[in-house]
């Protein structure tokens, strides 16, 4: 089971937010919207993302991380270099 399931209903709320300003967005450049305009809804968006990335990420830390740790061994190692890429491919994004 994933560590997010007893959130999982307020995770898929989020998306399906995220999901509207993207058909917004579709809709903006459909009626040629004020590229300004575009770019601000563009960020919003961006910044959910990020956000729902971040809650996403202290999830899997805060629950199979110490979990992987906690049991130790390969498993932990294994749950430590997920995680630091996971963070990695985060900031360059």
């Amino acid at each position: 089971m994933a560590s997010y399931s007893t959130d999982k209903e307020a995770y898929l709320k989020r998306l399906r937010r995220v999901e509207g300003q993207i058909r917004g967005l579709q809709r903006m450049v459909e009626q040629d919207k004020y590229c300004i305009d575009i770019l601000t809804q563009v960020s919003a968006a961006t910044k959910a993302l990020q956000s729902f990335s971040l809650e996403l990420l202290e999830e899997h830390l805060s629950t199979c991380v110490v979990d992987a740790a906690a049991a130790g061994g390969k498993e932990a190692e294994v749950k430590v270099k997920e995680a630091s890429d996971a963070i990695a491919r985060l900031v360059r994004s």
